[in-house]
């Protein structure tokens, strides 16, 4: 196995419907633009209410992507 070296960043996801999909949305565009993406983290897990009612999901995450070769 060849050892890897990581760069981490963080961005953040929201979505009206879930945490899931604010993560899956989030790692979905960050990986259009971002060339290999491995792994994230949840930093933080926050929420907007509106009316008594959650209105937005929105999570913080640290996203890892290696650096280096693309093989």
């Amino acid at each position: 196995m060849s050892d890897h070296v990581y760069k981490k960043i963080e961005i953040v996801g929201s979505s009206t419907t879930s945490i899931d999909d604010a993560i899956r949305t989030a790692i979905a565009k960050c990986s259009q633009t971002v060339k290999n993406v491995e792994w994230f983290e949840v930093a933080e897990t926050r929420g907007h209410v509106t009316d008594g009612q959650v209105a937005h999901f929105q999570v913080v995450l640290k996203v890892g992507f290696r650096i280096g070769s693309d093989a």
